[in-house]
């Protein structure tokens, strides 16, 4: 099982994990408790409810790279194309805007 940490202007928003019945994000209850909480994204509001689906929810599959820094993040990693979790955990811990997703093995150590 792949996990990263969602954080939303550096504070933690939730979990979002991959296992073999697909991808699921749960928002943390204390964000959703925080005045200042935002969604992730208009696709994914605020609920205690988690989200899963078979595919990588769109929202996150937008913030991997594209093009010849695809390419790049693919050969410095050897990272299959097709594996997007994992394309997701290594290219999206600094991301241009609000969200960043941390692999949950680097944030521990």
């Amino acid at each position: 099982m792949k996990s990263g940490k969602v954080f939303v202007y550096d504070r933690f928003a939730g979990m979002l994990t991959e296992d073999e019945t697909g991808f699921t994000f749960t928002y943390d209850s204390e964000y959703l408790k925080a005045p200042q909480a935002e969604a992730i994204s208009l696709t994914m509001p605020l609920a205690e409810e988690s989200y899963h689906d078979t595919v990588l929810f769109p929202f996150f599959d937008g913030l991997i790279p594209e093009g010849w820094l695809l390419g790049i993040a693919e050969k410095s990693w050897k990272i299959n194309q097709r594996d997007r979790m994992s394309l997701l955990l290594a290219c999206c811990k600094d991301c241009i805007g609000a969200v960043s997703v941390v692999p949950v093995d680097e944030e521990e150590e």
